[in-house]
């Protein structure tokens, strides 16, 4: 084993390799027992190993890194070492009945395991990393299962266990029956998302952001987009893909020197100028996601007209005017949505979207912001509504086309079903805003509809002799 291992042994070298810039700081002993760097993991995030500390001490044998894993992932934290055999069983040999989809990663397949670590078999989500991904294939896979292996939160997608057998690279995941939310969003043959539950899963994305910057050694989670936020059956909200995950600075350090990574449209303007990583990169990220949501747009869209395919650069200046609000909220909702709420929450999409960072808000301050969303009804949460209107006929001429019944004659009743229009975005907009020029009213009539007397002159002034008298 270990030597089919052999190509991947130099990859563990550089788990915090060329990711990061070169920095002045270098560890005097290389040598050092690895135990003393990986002390049990208590809880979801007390004495958390960082990833950094592993990679700083020297290359690790796939031996040594199962025995690592094995050491910072005991108790409630544990994860399941799974054999190559075992998966391919659980997804029926990677069958295209099983296939999910395909990310940066490698392919993902869904499938059922079962193991004594395990309280019942399960349903879960394995993906297998590509070997053509490379060093940086590796580094994202050995990050996703030191971070979530690691942490637990509610928010947060499960790491079940892994798989590190001969150049094979798994991971396994709980399953996320409801899939992403950019299918939910973008993709979604079921109509639109309601307005409730889009604020539900702003809430739950915004706390689990919130548990990885307040833990005792940081997490910046860099790539934080709509495909990346999964939902189970309840939609609740999960965060997953964890590869390109970094520590947050620590000690006197105000932000981490690194490469450019991730998603175009979602990455904070100073990150992609400078390389500087912090928390507040992720803040950034998270109001764009929340525009989407908001506005039913996508972060990018070259579809669009020049002007408006970059969501932010297009919604923001909106934001803080709530009397033109209504121009970038999803017409898809068809006006069932808190203005209040959606004022408030436009609100807190254009502090996390400011251009200095210092200026956003923390993810903490993000969650109370948005929490009270969730309490805003002031808007009618229905679809077509139906109901019945008795009309008496009592005109004679109908009367004598009543029904007769035993030899008498007996008025006919007519149910008529109405169905009730419902308020649109304009006559909402109009009671909040009644003076707003947006609503004066311009209407052009046709020559009919101004009285016979305005036609009649019309039709005067066309005729040769109004002519010759006007040219008199």
């Amino acid at each position: 084993m270990a030597a089919a291992a052999q190509p991947w042994k130099s990859l563990l070298c550089c788990v915090s390799g060329d990711d990061d810039m070169p920095s002045p700081r270098r560890r005097s002993q290389k040598n050092r027992e690895r135990r003393r760097l990986l002390p049990p993991s208590t809880s979801s995030t007390a004495s958390r190993v960082s990833l950094s500390s592993l990679g700083s001490s020297g290359p690790l044998t796939p031996e040594d890194l199962s025995l690592t894993l094995s050491t910072v992932f005991s108790g409630s934290t544990a994860l399941h070492a799974f054999t190559y055999a075992e998966l391919r069983a659980a997804t029926g040999g990677f069958s295209r009945s099983n296939y999910l989809g395909c990310g940066g990663f490698g392919p993902v397949y869904r499938g059922r395991v079962g193991a004594p670590a395990l309280e019942e078999e399960m349903e879960v989500a394995v993906k297998y990393l590509d070997p053509d991904c490379g060093t940086q294939g590796h580094r994202e896979w050995l990050a996703e299962v030191f971070f979530l292996g690691q942490l637990r939160h509610e928010n947060l997608v499960r790491l079940v266990g892994y798989c590190y057998e001969d150049e094979h690279r798994m991971l396994v995941y709980e399953y996320m029956s409801n899939g992403s939310l950019e299918k939910h969003l973008f993709k979604s043959l079921d109509g639109a998302m309601p307005w409730m539950r889009r604020m539900e899963i702003a809430v739950g994305a915004a706390k689990g952001l919130a548990f990885l910057h307040d833990a005792d050694t940081p997490v910046i989670y860099r790539d934080f987009k709509a495909s990346n936020i999964l939902l189970d059956e309840d939609y609740t909200t999960k965060l997953s893909d964890f590869g390109l995950a970094k520590d947050g600075p620590q000690g006197d350090a105000t932000h981490v020197t690194t490469r450019v990574m991730g998603t175009n449209g979602y990455a904070a303007p100073e990150y992609i100028m400078t390389g500087h990583l912090t928390a507040k990169s992720d803040v950034y990220s998270f109001g764009v996601v929340l525009l989407e949501l908001l506005t039913g747009r996508r972060s990018v869209d070259r579809a669009r007209r020049p002007r408006e395919q970059s969501l932010v650069d297009w919604a923001r200046p909106y934001l803080k005017k709530s009397d033109k609000l209504n121009r970038v909220m999803d017409p898809a909702l068809e006006c069932e949505y808190s203005c209040r709420g959606a004022e408030r929450a436009a609100m807190v999409a254009y502090k996390c979207l400011s251009q200095k960072p210092k200026s956003r808000p923390t993810m903490r301050e993000v969650v109370q912001a948005l929490e009270p969303i969730l309490d805003m009804n002031d808007y009618l949460q229905i679809g077509p509504f139906v109901f019945t209107v008795i009309v008496e006929d009592v005109n004679e001429k109908n009367e004598s086309k009543g029904k007769m019944v035993d030899g008498e004659k007996v008025n006919m009743r007519i149910e008529t079903t109405v169905q009730e229009k419902r308020q649109s975005h304009q006559d909402r907009h109009r009671q909040k805003f009644p003076n707003s020029a947006v609503h004066a009213d311009v209407v052009l009539h046709r020559d009919g509809e101004l009285g016979p007397h305005i036609s009649a002159l019309r039709r005067h002034r066309r005729t040769s002799s109004y002519v010759k008298e006007r040219g008199a």
